[in-house]
This record gives C-alpha cells, structure tokens and sequence, in this order.
C-alpha cells in the first residue's frame, strides 16, 4: 500500500472554493480588530500620554487580558455572542489588539523630543495641529512597529477560534487532525504564514510612504 503524500494536490484542486472562502473569513477576523483596536488605542495612549496616572492602569488592565487564554476568553464569550460566531472570535482579538498599541502610542508619542513641540507652539501651532502634523508622524514608527507585531499575532489567534466553531483557515486544522489527513493542515498552516507575512510587507510599505524623511535620510 502506497504511503499517503504530505500534499494531495487533487484534494486542494476539489476544495479551492471552501478554502477561498475560509481565508476570507480569517482575513475579517484577523484585521477588523487590529483596525478596531487601533481606533480605540489611539485616544487611550493620547489620554495616557496627557495624564499619566491614567497610563498605568489602563496597560495594567491590558496586561491582564493579554494573559488570558484565548480558548478560554472565547468559551466566556459564548453565551453573550454565540457560539460560532465572528463576534465571539474578535471581540477578544481586539482587546489583544489593544494591549500591544496602547503603549506603542504612548511610547511613540513620548518619543517627541520637547524641543520639537516648542518650535511648533512657537509657530502658532494649535493643539491639534500639532498633533496632527508634528507628533504623529514622529511617533508613526513606533505605533506601526507595535501594529505590526499586532497584526500578526491576530492572524496566529484566529486559528483558535476554530475550536469554537469559527476560526477561518483554523477549520483545517481541526478537520484534517481529525481525519489524520495532513494535506488540509499544510494548506492552513502556509495560508496563515503567507496572510502574516503580507500583512507585515504592507506594514512596512506603509511605514516608508508615511515617513519620507526616513527614506531621505538613509539616501543622504
């Protein structure tokens, strides 16, 4: 009996269109609350950079639901989202989110040398003004290195999600474990890195277009 071949390229061939359509879904689970998380990070760590009182508990909290099992946040969840449902997958996720670019905001936005800010209160600079042309873009590399580590610990975490009904590509590995079929384990496993890595190629092509200067710099 001829042993069973890592890959079944026949097997990917029947199941493109499932596999497409998985890959979509972790896509939406994966991104929507590294950008949700974002959203929410971004006045948290302007908060925590204005009053810093305020920064150390709220990275306390962050902290502590980092630390939480995902499989277990996820079974908490169910009776208030459902069970395999996108809401029960990424309400977490977003919290994890939140937990990395909290003090990547803080930290970029500290990383403003003082003089800096002067110059621009000298040059009549309103608040946000300021904020918007000279603080962010200084700390734009900070917060993207913290959305990139961000980013793809989302796309890792979504996979769990499959042990409660929805987890994208997660889908696989539970179906060919189960099977003992390892073809749709390797599809899941190279969708995943291949999705991660994307994301963190778009990332740094984001980087370098928001901050020219970096790129002059290095030219000079």
């Amino acid at each position: 009996m001829d042993e069973e071949p890592l890959v079944r390229w026949d097997w990917i061939g029947r199941n493109w269109p499932t596999i497409q359509e998985l890959l979509a879904d972790h896509v939406v689970m994966a991104l929507v609350p590294v950008l949700v998380g974002l959203l929410i990070a971004l006045p948290l760590g302007l908060a925590g950079v204005r009053w810093r009182w305020l920064y150390q508990p709220t990275v306390g909290l962050m902290n502590v639901i980092y630390s939480l099992p995902s499989l277990a946040v996820f079974i908490v969840l169910i009776p208030l989202t459902g069970l395999a449902t996108r809401l029960t997958v990424m309400v977490p996720l977003t919290f994890y989110a939140m937990a990395v670019l909290i003090p990547a905001v803080v930290d970029g936005l500290g990383a403003v040398p003082d003089h800096v800010r002067q110059s621009a209160v000298a040059m009549g600079f309103t608040p946000l003004r300021r904020l918007l042309q000279v603080e962010l873009p200084i700390a734009v590399p900070v917060v993207l290195a913290g959305l990139r580590v961000a980013t793809v610990a989302s796309v890792s975490l979504v996979s769990v999600g499959a042990l409660v009904g929805r987890g994208g590509l997660g889908y696989l590995f539970i179906d060919g474990w189960q099977r003992q079929f390892y073809t749709p384990i390797v599809v899941g496993i190279v969708l995943v890195v291949v999705l991660a890595g994307i994301a963190d190629l778009l990332l740094i092509l984001a980087q370098r277009l928001l901050t020219p200067w970096s790129r002059a710099r290095r030219s000079a």
